[in-house]
């Protein structure tokens, strides 16, 4: 294992009764980066985020945060040891109001607590750039709207990891940019990024590595700019050529 590795899988697998998801999946992921990862519909990206979350623990093989093996810790266990996370379908509590969503999160979620929580749930709504009054219901919200609200309960336990998972899935062009900006925030204030992503655009604008998996295993890792040229992964992508793969939400 790297010594600036913040994450560490070695051997990451997890099966599904007989089904293989994840296969000997070994990846780091350097502090400060935010590093993609990548691969078709269903080659096992969210299942390696939530084995590396705690949502559900590998089968076999380990994880590694900050050099301390946490391959059997729940996600409570790994949320005060540094590491959050969004979701690719956010589901907040919709009948609570935007700012007590993000406060939950900030109650639970920061040991010890912390004095002034009220300020500090507001806080991380103002960086998110969540343009809506604090008060409004949750189930009133949109898409890009939840997806904010998702992002600012992630960082209100102030982690040292973030975990992205398909944050700009659903969005409109439009839209995009303005969540690019906020990812970029969140990796200056020294946060370190590990994001699912199917929208190449995003990966290629913010990402300094890209892990590519495939059917549960791992084919490609590297430079963003070399892995994408890679022809194992352009072949993995049905074929998608080097020159469309900018634009492809693959």
């Amino acid at each position: 294992m790297k010594n600036n590795s913040v994450i560490h899988t070695e051997d990451l697998t997890k099966r599904f009764g007989g089904l293989v998801a994840v296969n000997k999946v070994s990846m780091s992921v350097e502090e400060g980066e935010i590093m993609g990862l990548i691969g078709p519909n269903g080659a096992g990206k969210t299942t390696l985020l939530n084995a590396i979350a705690g949502l559900n623990n590998a089968t076999s093989g380990s994880v590694h945060l900050f050099g301390e093996e946490t391959t059997t810790c729940s996600p409570e266990d790994m949320c005060h040891k540094g590491l959050s996370r969004t979701f690719q379908i956010p589901r907040p509590f919709p009948k609570l109001s935007v700012l007590d969503n993000v406060m939950v999160a900030t109650v639970f979620g920061n040991h010890p607590r912390l004095k002034d929580p009220v300020n500090h749930a507001c806080e991380q709504l103002s960086f998110v750039e969540f343009e809506l009054p604090e008060n409004t219901m949750s189930e009133q919200l949109n898409t890009v709207q939840l997806k904010r609200l998702d992002l600012a309960r992630a960082l209100a336990s102030q982690p040292k990891v973030l975990l992205l998972d398909e944050l700009a899935s659903g969005l409109t062009e439009r839209e995009l940019e303005p969540m690019m900006g906020i990812i970029s925030k969140i990796r200056d204030q020294g946060i370190t990024i590990l994001m699912v992503e199917h929208i190449m655009d995003v990966i290629m604008g913010l990402c300094e590595r890209l892990t590519v998996i495939n059917f549960g295993n791992k084919i490609a890792e590297g430079p963003t700019k070399e892995v994408s040229q890679d022809p194992k992964v352009i072949e993995a992508y049905l074929g998608v050529e080097d020159d469309e793969i900018g634009r492809a939400h693959v």
